[in-house]
């Protein structure tokens, strides 16, 4: 599943509308190991939020920041 979505780091979010398009993909929130910064999620939720009132989730997004993932062939 992560290949057919290039996930490239974990965690990777993404969140598709009713007809299946992503329309968010990028970080939870600000927080990073060590940054003092609570994990709320926000970034997800406002994404999450927008989708559900109907209306469009921005495209300027921040990529996750993760442990790349490591594929054995």
């Amino acid at each position: 599943m992560a290949k057919a979505y290039d996930a490239a780091c974990t965690p990777d979010f993404d969140l598709f509308d009713a007809t299946g398009k992503c329309v968010y993909r990028g970080q939870l929130d600000g927080s990073r190991p060590g940054n003092d910064i609570p994990v709320t999620g926000s970034d997800l939720r406002h994404a999450l939020d927008l989708l559900l009132k109907g209306e469009k989730v921005p495209e300027n997004q921040i990529p996750s920041t993760g442990c790349n993932i490591k594929w054995k062939e």
